[in-house]
């Protein structure tokens, strides 16, 4: 993986960068469509290609090792020919899955015993099966396996679990280095920051993956319940110890707000559920706030969905016609509102890369966090 660095805006950490690997170009800062089980909800792959257009996609390692299962995208010659993706694909190792199975998992040094939500069957996943699982699936940047803590967690639990975070990623490098790529191309592995919400354990915890000398790095255990404000305070404290010449991903964040403060702060890289699974529910992200679409004064708002036109869907139907369609149940409500969503996080970010690279990003940023902070 290639990581080029163009510009830092003046006046915040904001970056535009670009990461190239064999299967092309991500510029940053990018927002990755999580794409759990092979499939982003809602919306085909032709949809993805030629109106979101994301650079990449995310997938889960937990989720494809049940189903499909390995063995069968093994067969198909890797996650990129099974689901019909030529794009960039990263996959999560798991590790937050088996956080929130907190009933159904026990922890030890070696790994983690865990019940499948799908049938109750038992699994044993460690550092070195999940390096295995992911060679399998094939992603272009493959993820540590780590513990991701809850919050509120007590201090002396954020303590252990962040060293014993540091001894998985040392088993998953000692494990990488013996196991070959099993496709026709490279694969990137990123360790993970943990620490929870005390800045000297994130301190400590960012040194030692920066002393990895990874290719790129992630932040985990944020964006599990905490207030937003100790979300951007672990990522400010992390961004100035993570190096600066290679890429951040902050896991699972968030809302288009968190990712403009947070692209402000130095990260480069985010994927969440919320802009699909939202829209499946009738929450649409916009240029001007958030419309809860099932809301009786849409119904005979002809209006676009969002005035400045981001995706085709945003001029080719009115929130009038969308509002019927979900108040009917009818599918083609939740999949025109999942294209709108991430079109919209896909403009965002595009956006502020035009910003950081024409100078003016703080004053965009501060200004598109109050529109969007608005509720329609």
């Amino acid at each position: 993986m290639k990581f080029e660095l163009h510009h830092t805006d003046p006046k915040s950490k904001a970056r535009a960068a670009t990461i190239e690997t064999d299967h092309g170009k991500v510029e940053t800062p990018i927002f990755m469509p999580v794409g759990t089980v092979a499939s982003v909800k809602g919306v085909h792959q032709r949809e993805l290609r030629e109106d979101i257009k994301p650079d990449i996609i995310l997938g889960n390692t937990y989720h494809l090792y049940l189903r499909p299962s390995i063995d069968i995208l093994e067969k198909a010659g890797g996650l990129h020919k099974f689901m019909g993706w030529q794009g960039n694909i990263l996959t999560d190792s798991g590790g937050y899955q088996v956080y929130s199975l907190s009933d159904n998992r026990k922890i030890n040094e070696e790994g983690v015993n865990f019940k499948s939500h799908i049938d109750g069957s038992s699994h044993f996943f460690t550092p070195e099966n999940v390096m295995e699982l992911q060679r399998s699936i094939g992603a272009d940047i493959i993820m540590a396996f780590d513990e991701c803590t809850p919050y509120p967690c007590d201090y002396g639990y954020a303590k252990r679990s962040m060293h014993l975070t540091h001894r998985w990623l040392d088993r998953c490098l000692a494990h990488l280095e013996k196991t070959p790529f099993k496709h026709n191309y490279a694969q990137t592995f990123f360790p993970i920051v943990q620490g929870s919400t005390y800045k000297d354990l994130r301190k400590q915890s960012a040194e030692y993956i920066a002393s990895v000398d990874a290719a790129g790095n992630a932040i985990g255990g944020l964006s599990v319940g905490e207030p937003a404000e100790e979300m951007y305070g672990m990522a400010e404290v992390v961004c100035d110890i993570l190096p600066v010449d290679k890429p951040r991903y902050l896991m699972g964040v968030g809302t288009p707000i968190n990712i403009l403060e947070n692209i402000a702060l130095g990260i480069d890289m985010f994927d969440c559920v919320m802009p699909t699974r939202n829209a499946r529910n009738g929450m649409l992200f916009t240029s001007e706030g958030t419309i809860n679409i099932k809301n009786k004064k849409w119904e005979a708002d002809f209006s676009s969905i969002d005035a400045m036109g981001i995706t085709w869907v945003d001029t080719e139907y009115s929130k009038a016609y969308l509002r019927h369609l979900f108040a009917a149940n009818e599918y083609l409500g939740r999949q025109i509102a999942t294209i709108h969503n991430l079109g919209f996080y896909l403009w965002l970010v595009r956006e502020a890369r035009k910003r950081i690279l024409a100078g003016d990003f703080l004053d965009w940023k501060n200004k598109m966090v109050k529109q969007m902070d608005k509720r329609l």
